[in-house]
Order: structure tokens, then C-alpha cells, then sequence
């Protein structure tokens, strides 16, 4: 176990996320997220006549289909399991996102197509880790296809993509890994 010994718990709450990235035979790319809420104890709900233990509080899916320029061309959900009657309502909000790119201020353009009521908050939270599993997803089809003209334009001479500088403690432009990237690139000329 990564973190300390836990003082003596019970567990009440499970929340799992899934995000998993798809190259489309047609060039697109699918991203798929799965938010599954469920509780370790039974409890009365209206809507639903109780949710039992290990039933699905909340199961929902929301897949983003874009393109190398990572402009959303479709975007879909589906609410499987809800709290409520009503909550289904908030899978065609979505929809919205197309046009959008993944990038800089992609959260708050999407924040301000969703936000509030015009959304589901659980639909919402899948957003971020959508973005992540897609830029992920785009390095892997540029490692696969070496040399591309894509490839070649998101790299810095260092051999870090320029979108990543800066953007965490690893990718300091001024660390150890900007240094080591930049002294193999000049050991190799």
C-alpha cells in the first residue's frame, strides 16, 4: 500500500472512474469515461423504491469523438443508473460540446456550456480526466507514426512537446528532464 497504515475504517462509499482512448479506423478518436458510484449499505431512495448495497448509485458514460486537431466532433452520454428520475434529462447537455477543443481553457468553455443546472455534476467531473486520457491518447498514435508532420511540430529541440513545459514539476523547462532531453539532443548532433 503506497500511503500509511489507515486508522481502523469502514468503508462506506466506492467511486470508480474509467477513461479509456480509442483510434478510430476512420482517423477519429473516441475517448470513453465511466463514473460507477455505489455504497457498502443499503438506503431508502424515492425515485428508485431503496438502493441496496453494491447497487449502482450512479452509473453513467460520456464518450468524446474527436480529431488529430483535438476539436470535439461528437459527444454523447448515457445515465444508466441515477438517484433520481430526472437525471437523464442531463445526457443530451453534452451534445454542447462539440466544436470545443481539448486544450487550454477547455475546462472553463465546457464549465460554461454545463455548468449549474444545465448539467449533471457527475457528467461534468468525467470532463477532466476525458481531456488527460486524450492527450494521452494522441502521444500514443504519434509514437506509433514516428516522424509525422504532427509528430515533428509538437516537439521542442530538447525533445519535450512544447505543450507540456511548465505544466507540472517534472516538465520544469529549467529541471533535470528539460536538462537531459537538451544534452542528448546536443550529444547526438
Amino acid at each position: 500500500m503506497p500511503l500509511s497504515r489507515a486508522t481502523p475504517r469502514k468503508l462506506l462509499h466506492l467511486r470508480d472512474i474509467q477513461v479509456r482512448g480509442y483510434e478510430r479506423a476512420d482517423g477519429l478518436v473516441d475517448i470513453e469515461a465511466r463514473i460507477l458510484d455505489t455504497k457498502t449499505y443499503s438506503w431508502g431512495n424515492h425515485d428508485r423504491a431503496g438502493i441496496q448495497a453494491g447497487e449502482a448509485l450512479h452509473d453513467m458514460w460520456v464518450r468524446v469523438t474527436i480529431g488529430s486537431d483535438r476539436v470535439i466532433r461528437e459527444c454523447e452520454a448515457s445515465m444508466d443508473a441515477t438517484p433520481y428520475n430526472v437525471c437523464g434529462g442531463a445526457a443530451a447537455s453534452v451534445q454542447s460540446l462539440a466544436g470545443l477543443k481539448l486544450g487550454k481553457g477547455f475546462m472553463k468553455a465546457a464549465m460554461l456550456q454545463l455548468g449549474g443546472v444545465a448539467s449533471c455534476t457527475h457528467l461534468r467531473e468525467l470532463l477532466q480526466p476525458i481531456a488527460t486520457v486524450a492527450f494521452q491518447t494522441m502521444h500514443s498514435i504519434r509514437e506509433h507514426n514516428p516522424g509525422s508532420s504532427e509528430d515533428k511540430a509538437v516537439r521542442t529541440t530538447a525533445g519535450i512537446q512544447v505543450a507540456l513545459l511548465n505544466t507540472c514539476f517534472a516538465y520544469d523547462e529549467t529541471g533535470p528532464l528539460a536538462g537531459r532531453a537538451a544534452a542528448k539532443t546536443t550529444t547526438d548532433i
